[in-house]
């Protein structure tokens, strides 16, 4: 399974927290992570500082990280001024942008409906980045919004053709079950052999292993996942759904993990110091 990529995203788990983490033990939680050979990070966001406090400090945070050679790093963006500022710390590669497949999500997370995400994602591209779409609420929505396969796949053509070359598809509150996830990712990878599909899944831990195996089952080649199971949106209708353990994914995978175990002790420390 060496040829699963694993994006770790210690931004997803630390978003949620109400009480700020100090900008350089997040850069050095990042370092770690770097060193412990971790190649993908969705390590920061550029959103608004008043919507999520806890990443106000993005650029300080990579300015404090240092340079990373060869380290994908991911800034999640929701606008063309989010790119900018991902653009203006020469650390970010790759920037993450969310999709709401649920028009009622899209105007919780980022005020936009379907065609306005579509046009700012225009402006996001050109900025010249290579963008990651998250379709959000791809598996379903809790807000009784209309949801089918065949919407997945509509988003994703349209995205296809404003010229990205990797979508993740999002369980944004953890409902989906591996059947879901078999048949969802199945078609999506099936439909667009091209293209990079990954899954971005939540649920509780005992769900982890199965939800893992159905998504590479299906053909996803991109996993994310955080150390400790931490995270969720905190956008999302009602109680967030932690993220996949990342150390219970590479178990699944077959990967060793005992590496890990120093990291695991310190995401839970900032993640108690932080909730």
């Amino acid at each position: 399974m060496s040829d699963i990529k694993i994006v770790e995203c210690p931004r997803d788990a630390w978003q949620g927290f109400s009480k700020l983490i100090p900008p350089a033990e997040k850069a050095l939680y990042l370092r770690l992570l770097v060193e412990a050979g971790f190649s993908h990070l969705d390590a920061v966001s550029f959103v608004s500082p008043r919507a999520v406090p806890q990443m106000a400090d993005s650029e300080e945070v990579l300015q404090l990280l240092g340079p990373t050679s060869g380290v994908e790093i991911i800034g999640i963006v929701m606008n063309e001024k989010g790119a900018l500022r991902a653009q203006a710390t020469e650390a970010v590669t790759t920037l993450g942008f969310p999709y709401s497949l649920s028009p009622t999500f899209g105007m919780r997370n980022q005020r936009q409906t379907p065609a306005e995400s579509l046009a700012e994602l225009g402006r996001i591209l050109a900025v010249g980045f290579n963008v990651t779409v998250y379709l959000s609420m791809a598996f379903g929505n809790p807000y009784g919004d209309a949801w089918s396969p065949e919407q997945v796949v509509a988003a994703a053509k349209q995205i296809e053709a404003m010229g990205v070359t990797s979508i993740s598809l999002a369980d944004t509150v953890g409902i989906a079950d591996a059947a879901r996830i078999s048949s969802v990712c199945g078609l999506v990878t099936t439909e667009f052999p091209k293209l990079e599909i990954g899954a971005h899944l939540h649920g509780i831990p005992a769900q982890t292993a199965g939800k893992v195996r159905a998504a590479v089952a299906a053909g996803c080649r991109r996993l994310d996942s955080v150390i400790g199971g931490f995270g969720g949106c905190p956008f999302a209708q009602d109680e967030r759904m932690g993220n996949l353990d990342t150390i219970t994914v590479l178990e699944t995978l077959g990967q060793g993990t005992g590496h890990l175990n120093g990291l695991r002790s310190r995401a839970a420390t900032l993640a108690a110091f932080a909730s």
